[in-house]
């Protein structure tokens, strides 16, 4: 795959809902655009517009009813389940407005979640990473201090460790800072740039936050399934 390839392109991507026979729901129509390797894109829009459907679709947590999303130049719409999920688990990181973390679970075990899922029993090396990963988030002190024990900043930044610890190119952050004080939000966008600059990832972040939002390199905005404004700053 070229470098200069868009990482990610949707085309024409639709989705319905209902039953046969019944009326249809259309939640997304025809949405067509390309995130290029390394952008920071804020995705917005009111409730109920089609955000959380985009990011399901582009994120392999769903099918579209037509259309496609070509993820790494691989075509998605091609892929059985299996291929499907090895695929999301080589390209994307995901990050939730919930963190999502086991209470029960240390921050290095949480951030070691994936690789469990990967390889059965995580590598020396694996530990090593993500133990270097809650060190780059400000967390180097809390390996072993359980979910429940840190503060909801702290508890984002060890899903921003988890999301990266696997080196995705794309990450997809729905609400991410959502449930954040703003000193808090503003931390967890930090590090986002942070990682987008010094790693070149590329993040596509579902935002109500304007704040967020314009402090993003490209904001899309979805109202009724379509997108209705995409710029540059």
């Amino acid at each position: 795959m070229a470098a200069d390839a868009p990482l990610l392109r949707v085309e024409r991507l639709t989705r319905d809902y209902g039953r046969p026979g019944q009326p249809v729901t259309r939640a997304l129509a025809e949405v067509d655009f390309v995130l290029a390797r390394g952008e920071l894109t804020a995705l917005v829009g009111p409730s109920g517009s089609g955000k959380s459907t985009l990011l399901n679709l582009v994120g392999l947590l769903d099918r579209p009813t037509s259309g496609r999303v070509l993820l790494d130049g691989c075509d998605t719409t091609t892929l059985d389940e299996r291929a499907l999920t090895q695929l999301r688990g080589r390209t994307l990181g995901f990050i939730f407005q919930f963190h999502h973390l086991l209470p029960a679970f240390t921050a290095l075990e949480n951030v070691l979640l994936p690789a469990w899922a990967d390889e059965g029993r995580p590598s020396s090396e694996a530990r090593v990473h993500a133990a270097a990963m809650l060190e780059a988030v400000g967390l180097g002190d809390r390996l072993h201090s359980r979910a429940t024990e840190l503060s909801g900043g702290q508890q984002q930044r060890v899903a921003i460790a988890r999301a990266l610890a696997r080196r995705p190119p794309l990450v997809l952050a729905d609400e991410p800072t959502g449930n954040l004080d703003t000193a808090s939000s503003d931390g967890v966008f930090e590090l986002m740039r942070r990682f987008n600059s010094e790693q070149h990832t590329t993040f596509l972040v579902v935002t109500h936050d304007a704040r967020i939002a314009d402090r993003c390199d490209r904001i899309i905005e979805i109202v009724d399934g379509r997108i209705r404004v995409d710029r540059r700053r």
